[in-house]
């Protein structure tokens, strides 16, 4: 079987480079169209990684594939490391008799322990690669679901760094972000889930559609590597005890944006609460992936805030742009000099219209930063000014959370967040 190892920089990203290994052939543009979407299978479970599932789901379904979002649990909604909820659009055992052109788990503890422990999730995924089908895994559930199964054996495979040793001795551990080996697909943590989910897309599609699907995604050049922002204005973020966070959701946010903020944020130990601005908590983000917020907003409101942080996605940006009550915590966050921020479609579309970035520099997802009034600044992936912080996209969001960790907590806990993502 070929091997191939994901390389640790590409531009926009060139997944082919220096490797051998099976490669659907190349379609054109009306051939591709006319294919049958691609069937997938993601199953969660409680304490799955919310990052890794999401990021997996959301490129996948961004390539046109037909992702189904199964549990494992007794019921359709999750809860996913970090207090992150999410619902499933199945149960795996409606799975059983299905069929599917690629299965993909992702890692979380005790979420891949469940994984493992499903009888009929493992006799599905048996079933599936003895038919020769395409089949990864992200994180602990390598080593802790298709290593447990004997789906590795005699096949170079990677994990969680701290799963290695738990990685049967038949496998062939290898520390690469992302491996192939013949149709199995492993990859090592949060911060690896883009480059992993990317190499799925070309798995399924080639090479040409994923870089289509990387190119918007503004993804950073030097994957592995180290991560910085710019700041304009330098001010302190003071805060009593923990610092108090608001994310709003809406109906079409970005939800890898949302979720990777939401993450990461909760890892450093800020308290994050999560609103839904809809009249009910779930909400239905741009990729249909369902999340449950903590609260409605009107909810929230009641709070004071030390961050605000809006995620993007187009319609939930114009949705956020929309809430007279969500526009009026932002302006009274701003007049009193606390921290605020956005992402992708979220600066153009909220802060600018709503006069929040008045004397304030600001980026931007690159076919909005038209809309700034003032885009001198809008090549930076990661931008401070004040007592602001904007930034991109999907490829951005990983950099812009640890920035506000990094302004938040320091320099220091920031890159210890970004190594135990697997990150940087």
């Amino acid at each position: 079987m070929a091997t191939r190892h994901l390389a640790p920089l590409y531009p926009v990203p060139k997944l082919a480079q220096t490797r051998r290994f099976f490669t659907p052939p190349c379609f054109s543009n009306s051939t591709m169209a006319s294919l049958p979407s691609k069937k997938v299978l993601v199953p969660i479970a409680g304490g799955t990684e919310p990052i890794e599932a999401v990021i997996t789901i959301d490129v996948l379904r961004r390539a046109g594939a037909d992702v189904t979002v199964a549990s494992v649990e007794k019921n359709l909604r999750v809860d996913a490391c970090w207090g992150i909820k999410l619902v499933a659009d199945t149960f795996v055992v409606d799975c059983a008799d299905s069929s599917f052109d690629l299965i993909s788990l992702p890692g979380g503890i005790p979420g891949a322990d469940s994984l493992r422990d499903c009888g009929v999730l493992e006799s599905i995924v048996k079933k599936h690669v003895e038919k020769g089908g395409l089949y990864a895994a992200i994180c602990a559930a390598p080593a802790v679901a298709l290593g447990s199964w004997g789906l590795l054996k005699g096949l170079k495979a990677t994990c969680y760094p701290t799963f290695m040793d738990k990685m049967p001795s038949d496998v062939t551990k290898v520390e690469s972000r992302v491996i192939i080996d013949g149709r199995a697909v492993t990859s090592r943590g949060p911060g690896t889930a883009i480059e992993f989910a990317l190499a799925l897309v070309e798995q399924l599609y080639g090479k040409d559609k994923a870089d289509e699907i990387a190119g918007p995604m503004v993804m950073r050049p030097h994957l592995g590597e180290g991560f910085n922002m710019t700041e304009l204005n330098s001010v302190p973020w003071k805060y009593d005890n923990t610092p108090q966070i608001l994310v709003p959701v809406a109906n079409g946010s970005e939800e890898m944006e949302a979720v990777i903020i939401i993450d990461t944020l909760r890892r450093a130990k800020a308290k994050v609460v999560v609103a839904s601005i809809e009249e009910k908590l779930e909400i239905t983000a741009s990729r249909k992936v369902k999340i449950v917020a903590d609260v409605l907003l009107d909810e929230a409101a009641k709070l004071q805030y030390d961050l605000i942080i809006l995620p993007g996605g187009l319609s939930g940006a114009q949705a956020f742009s929309n809430s007279g009550m969500l526009v009026e915590l932002l302006k009274k966050q701003a007049e009193s000099g606390k921290f605020y921020g956005a992402i992708c479609a979220s600066p153009a579309l909220v802060l600018e219209p709503h006069g929040l970035l008045k004397g304030k520099k600001a980026t931007a997802f690159p076919s909005l930063c038209e809309k700034l009034k003032d885009p001198s600044e809008s090549e930076n992936r990661v931008l401070v000014d004040g007592n602001l912080i904007t930034s991109r996209g999907p490829g951005t969001t990983m950099e812009f959370a640890l920035g506000i960790v990094e302004k938040l907590f320091g320099r220091e806990r920031a890159l210890e967040l970004a190594e135990g993502l697997v990150f940087a």
